[in-house]
């Protein structure tokens, strides 16, 4: 059964240190809700993404904190938490509870608050989607880990920095179009070989971004879809295929450090869901949390040869007007981070292509979509497909 995508909003993402939570959920939720044109009151059921909110805002209990930001405080509503993966998961208990037929409309979303923090707050509070007693412990952080997986992919294949700061470069030029992202800066790839190093062999510009931000949407069954009909003038999208993958949540427990097991996993689930290949997508935004992520995620989707991710960087594949347009919004990289919120965030990106409505960072060819979304040290993957209807 397939899932239909009835509304989308999100807010700019960015640093908004006096923006409260109530705030950022109002200004995405009730622009999902108002697009959908479903009436509130047949939303039955909430999903909502936040990672680290004990922490980083002293608030827990996200359900009904958005749900009453909405106007909705009688819908049923959950927190649901994996990490940088957990808008990715909101999504997918979207999905799912519309498919079982339990719901016929549904609020999936994410919201995340972390730039009113100092730095060493929110990497003490990031570290917590690490294995605390045998990595964090040892002062390993994030970017160690990623920096780790980026030796080891020079040692088995080749050194790749050169295409790692393209990926940077794509990611910011693509940002630069878009008027929800938080970072609009020209780059060049001398910029980012030259940038200090944050864990060699990455660069400040190899690291995605510390964001405040909210995404939501409205899910409903085709039926209800049928029901209210298409008079808003946006083209149907519908969810066709989803999948759930996971892995050690430590760097030494995984079989490989350049092949995410939970990627493979999500991506086999995803894929026979939808009846589709990986040649069959048209565009994709992957979690590129670090530059060197978006090339392992590429070749772990199957849209290139294990060791070849890079190659098609550098020929310009995955560029906005590349064959195989990668992170059209900017990405993590440059559109920005709300933990909470990227998964959906990522979703509404490729919504707005499918539907023709990217403006100037449109794509040729957007029928057929896909969401990559990892938690942690990719112990957790989300991946969703999205088709034009």
């Amino acid at each position: 059964m397939s899932v239909v995508v009835a509304g989308i909003g999100e807010t700019q993402m960015g640093k908004y240190p006096h923006r409260g939570l109530h705030e950022m959920i109002q200004q995405a939720g009730f622009a999902a809700i108002k697009e959908s044109r479903v009436d509130p009151d047949r939303i039955s059921a909430a999903y909502i993404g936040n990672f680290n909110g004990q922490q980083l805002a002293s608030q827990g209990h996200f359900g009904p904190l958005a749900m009453e930001s909405l106007g909705l405080s009688h819908v049923p509503a959950l927190r649901v938490e994996g990490a940088c993966a957990s808008g990715g998961l909101a999504l997918l208990q979207g999905v799912e509870a519309i498919r079982s037929g339990r719901h016929s409309a549904v609020l999936v979303g994410g919201v995340e608050k972390m730039t009113h923090q100092n730095t060493a707050t929110v990497t003490h509070a990031l570290t917590s989607a690490m294995d605390i007693e045998f990595e964090a412990n040892t002062g390993l952080t994030f970017p160690g880990s990623f920096a780790l997986i980026a030796h080891r992919y020079f040692h088995e294949y080749r050194n790749i920095q050169s295409e790692m700061a393209q990926v940077a470069v794509n990611a910011h030029d693509n940002a630069l179009l878009n008027p929800n992202a938080q970072m609009h800066k020209k780059i060049d790839v001398d910029k980012v070989l030259s940038s200090p190093r944050i864990a060699d062999p990455l660069g400040l510009y190899d690291c995605s971004l510390v964001t405040d931000g909210a995404a939501f949407m409205v899910l409903v069954s085709e039926e209800l879809a049928a029901e209210i009909g298409s008079s808003n003038g946006h083209r149907r999208v519908k969810i066709t295929g989803s999948g759930h993958g996971g892995d050690a949540l430590s760097l030494h427990g995984k079989k490989s450090m350049t092949t995410f097991s939970s990627s493979l996993s999500a991506a086999q689930q995803a894929y026979s869901q939808a009846d589709l290949k990986p040649e069959h997508i048209d565009l994709a935004e992957v979690h590129d949390c670090f530059t060197i992520t978006q090339i392992i995620n590429t070749e772990d989707l199957g849209f290139f040869k294990k060791g070849q991710g890079a190659d098609a960087v550098a020929e310009g594949v995955t560029a906005r007007d590349g064959a195989m347009p990668i992170n059209t919004s900017g990405g993590l990289k440059a559109k920005g981070h709300p933990i909470g919120a990227t998964g959906i965030s990522q979703a509404v990106e490729i919504v707005t292509q499918i539907r023709g409505e990217a403006g100037d960072r449109q794509v040729r060819k957007a029928d057929k979509g896909l969401t990559h979304n990892l938690g942690g040290t990719a112990g957790t993957c989300v991946i969703n497909i999205f088709e034009g209807a």
